[in-house]
């Protein structure tokens, strides 16, 4: 499995950003896809994930209201919708992928049930 970031940059204080993440050479209809964040000197943190197959979706307390996402079944990416960015949101993003059972039990914010991690994309807020 491999899964490919895209869409972070640069922007200002307040702007948004939509991230993207491939899934490639998984064939279940049901696994738990989620994105992270690990800032210059700062320990991971969830932000929010999704359970492949159904509609629940789970945000971290940083996240929530303010950051959606979702799956684009068309283009099998997951997307990471970001609004109202703060300069503390800068960081390097990471999707990664774990079993159904990270979704349902809450497992997945702990980042180390996981099976498969992307390289990450970079985004960076100004104030």
């Amino acid at each position: 499995v491999q899964l490919p970031e895209s869409g972070g940059g640069a922007v200002q204080a307040g702007a948004s950003l939509r991230l993207f993440c491939e899934v490639h050479g998984e064939t279940a209809t049901t696994y738990c896809m989620a994105w992270f964040r690990q800032g210059l000197g700062i320990e991971r943190e969830a932000d929010a994930a999704i359970y492949v197959g159904g509609h629940s979706t789970y945000y971290s307390d940083s996240a929530e209201g303010r950051f959606t996402i979702y799956q684009d079944r068309a283009k099998r990416t997951l997307n990471l919708e970001m609004s109202s960015l703060k300069p503390e949101d800068s960081a390097m993003y990471y999707c990664a992928k774990g079993t159904s059972y990270e979704c349902y039990s809450g497992s997945w914010s702990r980042g180390s049930r996981m099976d498969y991690w992307g390289k990450g994309t970079l985004v960076t807020i100004s104030s």
